[in-house]
């Protein structure tokens, strides 16, 4: 194993031998300056593990030598050793992100304690997490055999994300790929039981859960009637994996009252699962009641520009008199524009606003070549959510709602997959062009392969022809056509989809939320 590399220093480093002997007896590689220029010159030239500086010393102050620490080597861990307790200096130097502070005279003991708790406690947190899921795999295993509902799996794919997000965090790139193999065993299993099930849900053959048609009407309705002010988060293309890598962030401003999983709707695309949400009603009878604000997939125009006109619908038909705005922001200025009016906003009962920002990463990432390498993984898509939240107008927005009596929803249409193996299909001209389900009259294909409806009318999606129908991918495949097949392949691989079978895409977050204060 490596030995640490140490920089202490202190302008009595002389008389600190003692404690460096006895750290390198300890297996530390020990390095001394005894001024902040020297210490300077030194992490400017070679790279060190952890450094201790004296706050008190002659020319360049212990928090000055800090300062300009942290801005060559930012990630290196620095323990301030003091003689004052005085609270200004101990401000200042946790202002400039000191990792930990020492107060003069230290024992060896404390030194090697403070030592362990910066340079080992990650590696000691790794091993924990690995062994841990070891003891759990089994356990993960028998529940992916034996999941027979919607809730099961929903406390499943709960479980197999803090595991994900855990495992990601210890660097273990074994465990790592033994997680990844048992996530595809869960996305089989799952796809097995949304085919077995799904249908029979519309049938009345067994309960069904909560999904897209349902969030008004069972959620949002009731804390309208109860005089609150809510607004409506949706963020397209939103996974679970994404919601828990953010909540940490959000939870400083808003504070989770409740956190559920329900279904998206067949497909799992926006066009069907969104405009279903809004309407209240499955894409069949959106078709059938209200026509004028539904186009089919071969039709032309945007197949979302209705959904405030749909969500009105739902309030009449519920008797619902709510004052609302609904906005869709799909760049930066008219997400300010919604921060700069929040006052305007504060005299609706209800907003609805959705945020096309993750929608369009995907998007970018499938055909941007710098977007693709910057989001190379799973891991490497969830940083980028992370990077684009704190910079955005929703968390401006978010940070602001803190400071109102008001409820806050997050929630989404859909999440997202990102596809590996591709599944052949065959279509005519007329066929939808999605990657991971297709709708038309003469599709060929290996019905093992996919989850195929004949008869839409069942599971109530439209059709235009009297023979059409509808298949899905499942798991990570991808409907890809023969023309032109390893170009398109190549292109697609590795890329994130929606619209068909998976945890990422079905099970999706519900949050409702109240300011922290």
């Amino acid at each position: 194993m490596k030995r640490a590399r140490i920089l202490w220093t202190d302008d009595e480093i002389d008389l600190l031998k003692p404690h460096i002997l006895f750290l390198e007896e300890k297996g530390f590689e020990l390095f001394t300056a005894s001024n902040g220029d020297d210490a300077i010159e030194m992490v400017t030239g070679a790279d060190f593990d952890l450094i201790f500086l004296d706050e008190n010393m002659p020319g360049l102050s212990g928090i000055q030598t800090l300062t300009r620490i942290k801005e060559i080597k930012p990630e290196i861990p620095v323990i301030m050793i003091t003689k004052s307790e005085e609270e200004d200096i101990m401000d200042e130097a946790i202002g400039s992100k000191i990792a930990d502070y020492l107060i003069k005279p230290v024992n060896p003991k404390q030194i090697l304690l403070s030592i362990k708790k910066h340079l080992e406690t990650k590696r000691l947190v790794s091993e924990k997490t690995v062994s841990t899921y070891q003891m759990e795999f089994g356990k993960i295993g028998m529940q992916i055999a034996q999941a027979n509902t919607f809730s099961e799996w929903g406390d499943l794919y709960k479980k197999m994300v803090y595991w994900e997000l855990e495992l990601e965090q210890s660097n273990e790139t074994g465990m790592n790929e033994v997680f990844a193999m048992q996530k595809t065993d869960a996305n089989v299993n799952f796809s097995k039981f949304i085919k077995n099930n799904y249908q029979s849900w519309f049938a009345g053959n067994m309960e069904k859960p909560l999904m897209s048609p349902s969030l008004f009407k069972e959620r949002i309705f009731k804390m309208l009637d109860e005089n609150q002010k809510v607004f409506v988060l949706i963020i397209d293309n939103f996974r679970y994996d994404q919601w828990k890598i953010l909540q940490p962030i959000i939870s400083e401003y808003l504070m989770v009252e409740s956190e559920e999983l329900y279904c998206s709707i067949l497909p799992t695309a926006t066009q069907y699962a969104r405009n279903s949400i809004f309407a209240g009603l499955m894409p069949l009878e959106i078709a059938r009641m209200h026509p004028e604000y539904w186009l089919n997939d071969e039709d032309e125009g945007g197949k979302n520009m209705k959904e405030a006109e749909l969500l009105q619908t739902q309030l009449n038909r519920y008797g619902k008199k709510y004052k609302f705005q609904y906005e869709k922001i799909n760049h930066n200025k008219a997400g300010e524009k919604i921060v700069e009016n929040i006052s305007d906003l504060l005299n609706n009962q209800l907003n609805v606003l959705v945020y096309n920002y993750i929608d369009m990463l995907s998007h970018a990432r499938t055909e941007m070549e710098m977007i693709r390498e910057l989001a190379g993984d799973e891991s490497a898509y969830r940083s980028l959510t992370i990077s684009w939240f704190k910079h955005s107008p929703l968390f401006a927005l978010i940070k602001e709602l803190q400071n109102h009596n008001v409820k806050v929803v997050i929630t989404t249409d859909h999440g997202t997959v990102r596809v590996q193996k591709p599944v052949k299909v065959v279509g005519d001209k007329n066929t939808s062009t999605n990657l991971r389900y297709k709708c038309g009259r003469n599709l060929n294909y290996n019905p093992k392969e996919v989850f195929e409806i004949r008869e839409p009318e069942k599971v109530h999606l439209p059709k235009t022809n009297i023979s059409t129908s509808y298949i899905f991918a499942l798991n990570n495949d991808f409907l890809a056509y023969p023309n032109n097949f390893n170009y398109y392949v190549s292109y697609y691989k590795d890329t994130f989809q929606h619209g068909g079978i998976s945890l990422e895409e079905m099970i999706i977050p519900f949050v409702k939320l109240k300011p922290n204060i």
